[in-house]
């Protein structure tokens, strides 16, 4: 492998980044609180109107407050996305309760409101209320949140909207995760703007996050000493991670801009193709095409999946199959699902592709030169 690797999102710093870190060393605040993670939760609910937030380690971390302050225990049942990364999901299992996953849609790919409905109404006949909703919003692009909402509010559920990786995407003009009893984001280090890790749970209820701020430093009590009078979370964000998103949040539109303009590549490059597609923006917003992901046929491209991520890879091009669902992950064998054979044919056909703003056009060249190449319309 003598080409220079191409990772698949790799982190792209804008420049602001280290004055921000610097100005957090010269102050001092080293340790998890200080100035620049107040600082980095206001930037942030001025960027996506989300009236309150707090800062925390993960956005598994944000998930597992969230179902906490919603009161989700043990033996509870939760509606997830079976789309996903675990991450979404182990939460449930923190809080001793059962996940019950729901299909995609085609439309979005994203939690198919039709079947969270008719599992909701399964539920109802059978004396089965769930205590919380999870949507999980996958590769820049929200789930039709306002139908979830409204089957939601039917059956008296709350909608934790799993926006880990839509940050900058747009819903009906709003941003990913509004109004929703409770939002989280991530800023792993492959996600649009990353702290190098991290996340973020937001509300517009200011009594959850104002008990999530307090789970999530250990439960403690106001006093002089340590007082703990219930158990709480070791999650916050730390002062230097949050100087890091200060300055990423000012490049996130240029660098949504950049992401939307390299799926325009692909797709312009690749659209002659037999037996590929791409990863549709449904009607109802704007997707931030955080990875451009496409779907190859086998029988009329003449590869499957699997051989071109292996091709690109020999080229030292890094490239990754849809997420596997959880339904068919080992550790959920048995749990109960609505529908799979949407998520299934997604995993089976999917890649994601380098989609990292710092790819140059050479790059671009590269990729899309061996997956022609693995076409066999092209090869012929």
């Amino acid at each position: 492998m003598s080409q220079n690797r191409i990772f698949l999102s790799p982190p792209h710093m804008g420049g602001e980044e280290l004055n921000f870190v610097r100005e957090a060393f010269a102050s001092n605040y080293i340790a998890p609180l200080g100035p620049m993670v107040g600082a980095f939760e206001k930037d942030f609910t001025e960027y996506t109107g989300i009236n309150h937030c707090v800062a925390v380690a993960s956005g598994t971390a944000a998930i597992h407050i969230a179902l906490h302050c919603l009161g989700v225990g043990r033996n509870d049942e939760v509606l997830a996305a079976t789309l996903t990364f675990i991450g979404s999901v182990t939460p449930i299992i923190f809080q001793g309760a059962t996940p019950i996953f729901i299909d995609s849609d085609r439309t979005s790919w994203n939690m198919s409101p039709s079947l969270l409905e008719e599992e909701l109404e399964s539920g109802l006949n059978e004396n089965r209320r769930p205590k919380a909703i999870i949507s999980t919003d996958i590769y820049g692009q929200c789930a039709d949140m306002q139908r979830i909402f409204d089957i939601g509010r039917r059956f008296n559920i709350p909608v934790i909207s799993d926006s880990a990786e839509s940050l900058g995407a747009q819903y009906q003009g709003r941003h990913a995760g509004k109004d929703a009893a409770a939002s989280i984001f991530s800023f792993n280090g492959n996600k649009i703007i990353t702290t190098s890790g991290g996340g973020m749970l937001a509300s517009d209820d200011k009594a959850l996050i104002d008990r999530a701020r307090y789970l999530s430093h250990q439960a403690k009590d106001p006093a002089p000493h340590y007082e703990h009078s219930e158990i709480g979370y070791n999650y916050p964000m730390s002062n230097i991670l949050a100087a890091i998103g200060r300055g990423q949040l000012k490049v996130l539109n240029e660098g949504i801009r950049r992401r939307r303009e390299i799926f325009a590549y692909y797709e312009q490059a690749l659209s002659d193709l037999p037996g590929l597609e791409f990863m549709p923006e449904a009607p109802y917003g704007k997707c931030t095409r955080w990875l451009t992901v496409i779907l190859i046929s086998p029988d009329e491209f003449g590869a499957n999946r699997e051989t071109v991520r292996l091709a690109l890879e020999a080229d030292n091009i890094e490239s990754r199959p849809v997420w596997k669902p959880m339904h068919l992950q080992p550790v959920f064998r048995g749990s109960k699902i609505r529908g799979g054979s949407v998520s299934e044919d997604l995993f089976d056909r999917g890649l994601c592709l380098p989609s990292g703003t710092a790819l140059k056009h050479a790059d671009l060249e590269r990729i899309v030169s061996i997956i022609r190449k693995c076409c066999r319309a092209t090869a012929q």
